[in-house]
């Protein structure tokens, strides 16, 4: 759901995380310590960051576009946000676009105080809520679809800002892990679901929660547990922490693709190592796609621990036929096709010398649109490989993601146009397999996916769709009627 993001990933053809949050409660080094986290965290947004802190008085807030290095560096920056409360935010816009106005944490004044709010997901009826709200006199600040739970909040009729917040949350679908700031303390809280991380450390008396576990383990926190699915997680200033179940309990369904890509490997997802569950993957692969091949070799650097798994597996030699340069960063432009299998090309060279006259299986974690697939085929071949054969660390890619996941249109995705055997066509591949649904889930610590009650959010793959979307049934009504309407004149 990306409507107007002119940044552009040089790729091209990579799924995006919408955001990763970070928050710390008591300690002095509070800005500080949300810096060191969200760069932690830089991989699940590079577009904007933000940080907002409290020192018992007064809110304070900083934003920029760009990394956490470029905004949050020096001494001056983070002398901007004293206190000993403080959450912040990395970001790769999908709904409401690129723009200052949408850098979280997002702040309001509500009769009750201050009011900040760090969001990863998406909400699936956002632009339904916010067509009732601005008809009922609501005046928007952003394009984001955050916003619409500071008026949700705002507008509830409950006594305690607990219960406005938790009245907020029922009336949102979607996807969401939320960090909040108030004068009282902080809040944290995932959806029912559970579709998108968050966990909980310690520090000394800090109380400390992040997108993922890596961002604990650069400020030096200790693990204490996730947050449950539909748990809400109230920490006061005194730091007190009371746990609340607002919400009817239901079957977990976090993103499996969080095991696959979006975490940092060496992050702990439901006490699996991410890295060690890749390298499974890659097991499952060389168990159900075996191939006759001399090495097996990783698109750098997400393919590299499946890659690995598929080399052990199968007694192929494992090497880096394929060496990233760390220096290309993401085009502020929107390239020409032209310009962007440039830039493939400059981020990945051919180790020539050690693929030439080989067969080689290319490892990755996913295709998309295909395009750089098909690039670095090209590549291999041009650098002397006999035989390319192409192996995928996760099922075909067929359908969109709404909950929080920048997702091209199903109509540009490669798997929702083509079989197989065309998509490995397309990308000049000898041959192209893709792990199974059951081999994934078997690779997570599953006998097999329940495909009665799936245990994960999966539908990029089998477009079982966990939640309403029922801002997309809106704009497919919208579209057809306008359809009958151009037919009918």
């Amino acid at each position: 759901m990306n409507l107007t993001n002119p940044f552009f990933d040089a790729d091209g053809d990579k799924l995006h995380e919408e955001c990763g949050i970070f928050g710390v409660l008591g300690t002095r080094d509070a800005a500080a310590m949300t810096a060191l986290g969200l760069h932690a965290l830089q991989h699940r947004g590079q577009e904007a960051v933000g940080i907002t802190s409290f020192d018992g008085m007064e809110f304070y807030s900083r934003r920029g576009i760009g990394h956490v290095a470029q905004n949050f560096s020096s001494v001056d920056a983070i002398g901007e946000l004293p206190g000993m409360m403080a959450a912040g935010h990395v970001r790769y816009s999908t709904t409401g676009g690129a723009g200052l106005r949408n850098v979280q944490p997002l702040y309001a004044d509500l009769a009750s105080g201050g009011f900040a709010i760090a969001h990863n997901g998406n909400i699936s009826n956002a632009m339904t809520l916010r067509r009732d709200l601005v008809t009922k006199g609501a005046i928007f600040q952003s394009t984001s679809d955050t916003e619409v739970i500071i008026h949700l909040v705002a507008t509830s009729r409950y006594p305690t800002l607990l219960d406005r917040f938790t009245d907020a949350l029922r009336l949102v679908e979607g996807a969401y892990s939320l960090i909040c700031m108030t004068p009282e303390g902080m809040i944290a809280c995932r959806d029912p679901l559970g579709i998108r991380p968050l966990v909980m450390g310690q520090l000394d008396d800090a109380v400390i929660f992040a997108s993922e576990t890596v961002a604990l383990d650069v400020v030096g926190a200790e693990f204490v547990r996730e947050i449950e699915p539909g748990e809400l997680v109230q920490v006061a200033l005194d730091g007190t922490i009371v746990s609340h179940r607002p919400f009817v309990d239901a079957a977990s369904r976090m993103c499996i693709f969080e095991h696959v890509y979006f975490s940092r490997p060496d992050s702990i997802i439901g006490g699996r190592s991410v890295y060690q569950v890749r390298k499974a993957i890659g097991e499952q692969l060389a168990i159900e796609a075996h191939i006759e091949a001399d090495l097996v070799i990783p698109v750098p650097d997400s393919g590299v621990p499946a890659a690995l798994g598929y080399a052990q597996q199968s007694g192929i030699p494992f090497e880096l036929g394929i060496i990233r340069s760390h220096y290309v960063g993401r085009t502020f432009i929107q390239p020409s096709d032209g310009k962007r299998h440039a830039d493939v090309k400059r981020k990945h060279n051919a180790n020539r010398a050690l693929v030439a006259g080989k067969r080689i299986v290319l490892i990755d974690d996913s295709i998309v649109r295909g395009t750089t697939s098909m690039k670095i085929v090209e590549m291999m071949r041009e650098a002397g490989a006999s035989e390319v054969h192409f192996r995928v660390a996760s099922p075909p890619t067929e359908h969109s993601c709404f909950y929080g996941v920048d997702t091209p249109e199903r109509s540009k995705l490669l798997a929702a146009r083509m079989d197989v055997e065309e998509m490995a066509k397309f990308i000049k591949a000898d041959s192209l397999a893709f792990v199974s649904i059951d081999g994934l889930y078997r690779a997570v610590g599953q006998a097999q996916r329940n495909n009665t009650r799936p245990q994960y959010c999966d539908a990029c793959f089998s477009g079982e769709y966990p939640t309403r979307l029922t801002d997309l049934g809106d704009r497919e009504a919208a579209v057809l009627g306008k359809t009958r309407a151009k037919v009918k004149g």
